[in-house]
């Protein structure tokens, strides 16, 4: 190796700093010595110094994180249970953290004064800042732990440089462990981790710190409150994240539950566009074949009128071209049946008859004879349409009350094709049956109805039944 040349650095020696990393995120990379050294033993200089500084500028950044930690709040927000549905949940926090305010002051300024002899300006001054900035950690806990710790710390110091108070508790007494245990609470429900961390090491320096300026005077209450905070930190933090979680998992479940609502009714209006293709389909080679024909059938065509109906037909055979293309997107490996011839009104009394052997006792009007003739009235896809939806809703009859009775009626009213599937409560055990339903229950039926510009009713009927109706314009709308 030239002499002038550094050597490859040592990746290894990064390791520590970035496993304390993991906790300080943000802790900047160190330089790995001074390059460009004129001389070999500068060189070798600037890599033993900066082996040297490595660790100091290590413990520099972590402290910055920790002092970070304990100065960078949660942003501020709702109290605890402010999301609850009901009034008197909401406000359960503030009662409860009112309640323990209200207690612990007087009981505070009393054992002060009493127990340890403090005079009682200083006595309800300490008082005061240990227990009101409780109310300030319903929506800001870190803003409350400066306080409420600074004057836990300022009246250990007052009770130590006081008069003797004999065996009682030191440097925490018992109403100033209740409160930080309450503080910590509120701070587990709303802090970071890396903040909890932080306000339990402070609350462990502080308590090591004066046992070891007075042990004669500590009765390792200290070590209690230590504990305590710590248990109900990690329990707080616990709930906190399940509760996270679960709300996390319940407004997954409202998303899904849209997305299959969306995804039902896109496949929907597939099946639907799949079946109409047929229809038009056959208006388009109807228009393709009049329009080819013309100059035979009709006499003394002059040329300009022949080649406007060799567009028309040239212009029809594109369009179906492009249906033909449309409908391969559309079309699923599920959906090959639906090649088959589409039925209508016509097939009516033959879906009611398959329906009786299901076990369905079904009544229709009007009677085949009539039903021919209305249909001769009904538009390709109104028919359609309309015999899709009494299928539905029969084999809805056959799935939700099997062994009920059901009615179906059509008529033909003001221009509009009236039907109806009235069925009454199930009168057995519903069990899986098989079905030739096509769609998607009631998003079907409200699709076709939408798509001939129509209504649909349907909803409970009677003492346990269900009642559909729906309305289908004979004429052309505009949508």
């Amino acid at each position: 190796m030239n002499d002038t040349q550094q050597p490859a650095p040592d990746e290894t020696t990064d390791q520590p700093v970035r496993r304390a990393r993991r906790w300080l995120p943000s802790l900047p990379l160190l330089p790995r010595g001074r390059a460009g050294s004129s001389t070999a033993g500068d060189e070798s200089g600037g890599r033993l110094g900066g082996s040297t500084d490595r660790p100091w500028e290590a413990v520099r950044g972590g402290m910055r994180e920790f002092g970070a930690a304990l100065t960078t709040p949660a942003a501020a927000g709702r109290a605890p249970l402010a999301t609850a549905p009901k009034r008197w949940v909401r406000a359960t926090p503030y009662v409860v953290v009112l309640a323990f305010v209200a207690t612990l002051l007087p009981v505070t300024v009393t054992v002060l004064i009493q127990d340890y002899g403090m005079s009682g300006g200083l006595a309800g001054g300490l008082a005061v800042a240990q227990t009101l900035p409780l109310m300030l950690a319903l929506i800001r806990p870190l803003h409350a732990w400066w306080v409420i710790f600074l004057a836990d710390v300022a009246g250990a110091f007052a009770l130590h440089a006081g008069p003797d108070f004999g065996e009682r508790s030191w440097p925490w007494p018992p109403a100033v462990v209740v409160g930080y245990v309450l503080l910590m609470v509120l701070l587990g429900l709303r802090e970071s981790r890396r903040t909890l961390i932080a306000v339990f090491l402070v609350t462990a320096v502080a308590g090591v710190f004066f046992e070891q300026l007075s042990q004669e005077d500590s009765d390792g209450s200290w070590v209690l409150m230590l504990v305590l905070a710590g248990v109900t930190l990690v329990v707080t933090y616990a709930l906190r994240l399940r509760g996270e979680a679960q709300a996390k998992l319940a407004e997954q479940e409202t998303i899904s539950e849209a997305e299959r609502a969306q995804r039902t009714l896109l496949e929907e209006r597939a099946r639907i566009a799949r079946e109409l293709h047929d229809v038009v389909a056959h208006h388009m080679s109807v228009i393709t074949v009049q329009a080819d024909t013309a100059k035979y059938r009709i006499a003394g065509l002059t040329p300009e009128v022949e080649n406007e109906f060799g567009e028309i037909a040239a212009a029809a055979r594109e369009s179906l071209t492009e249906m033909r293309r449309l409908l391969k997107v559309l079309r699923n490996e599920e959906a090959q049946a639906e090649r088959m011839p589409q039925p209508g009104l016509k097939r009516l009394h033959q879906l009611v008859e398959a329906t009786r052997r299901a076990g369905v006792e079904v009544t229709m009007t009007p009677p085949q004879a009539r039903l021919d003739e209305l249909v001769t009235e009904v538009p390709s896809a109104v028919d359609l349409s309309a015999y899709r939806i009494v299928q539905e809703a029969l084999s809805n009859v056959i799935r939700h009350a099997p062994g009920a009775e059901a009615r179906v009626e059509l008529d033909v009213r003001d221009r509009e094709l009236v039907l109806s599937v009235v069925n009454g409560r199930a009168q057995k055990t519903r069990s899986a049956l098989e079905t030739s339903g096509t769609g998607h229950g009631l998003v079907g039926m409200r699709e076709r109805v939408r798509l001939t510009g129509g209504s649909l009713d349907a909803g409970p009927h009677g003492d346990g039944g269900f009642r559909v109706e729906a309305r289908l314009p004979l004429t052309e709308q505009d949508t």
